[in-house]
């Protein structure tokens, strides 16, 4: 998968002339992205964005991980990033993760994008599974995995690195079975 299309919304795999878009919607969101994600802080330059972007084709190639950019549906303004990664081919899941550029949160895209995300998971990708961990402290981002209707299965003491300290996660899970159709198609393109 390369690229989802919906209405509003295009998810695609980053390409070299995003690098400086990139580099200023990380530099823009430090200030709420950066205080869970660590990769996000005011030092981030654009061989980051290379060597982020080398990983991600690198993923897509392996099928261990598919990684977006979250773009306008014209596929011009960044709006974030999204993702189906830490895949385990022997047990069939995957993580699901999404950051919202700071001038764009709170307008409903992380929901948006997670439901987009978790359709393909299950309907193109064929997982039973996908999991949505989440720092503790971290509302908005657990607003979205309830939106979603996942379900919370635990709080995780250790499970994530933020700031560079242990910290506890909440862990939600999606499963195919309890996966609403979408109202909508999703166009993928490989």
């Amino acid at each position: 998968m390369k690229k989802i299309i919906v209405p509003g919304i295009c998810l695609r795999a980053f390409e070299p002339q995003d690098a400086e878009q990139f580099t200023a919607t990380v530099l823009e969101s430090v200030p709420t992205v950066g205080r869970w994600m660590s990769w996000c802080h005011a030092g981030f330059t654009i061989e980051a964005t290379h060597e982020w972007f080398d990983v991600c084709n690198r993923g897509r190639a392996e099928g261990t991980a598919y990684e977006f950019g979250i773009f306008s549906e014209d596929g011009r303004e960044l709006l974030g990033a999204c993702g189906l990664n830490l895949i385990s081919k022997m047990h069939n899941y995957c993580n699901l993760g999404y950051w919202i550029r700071q001038s764009r949160q709170g307008q409903g895209i992380a929901t948006r994008v997670a439901r987009i995300l978790a359709e393909a998971g299950f309907k193109q990708l064929g997982f039973n599974r996908i999991e949505i961990v989440v720092a503790e402290g971290n509302e908005l981002s657990m607003q979205v995995a309830r939106k979603l209707g996942a379900l919370h299965e635990c709080t995780a003491r250790n499970r994530l690195m933020v700031g560079g300290l242990p910290a506890a996660a909440s862990i939600y899970s999606l499963v195919p079975q309890e996966w609403p159709a979408l109202p909508y198609q999703i166009i993928i393109e490989s």
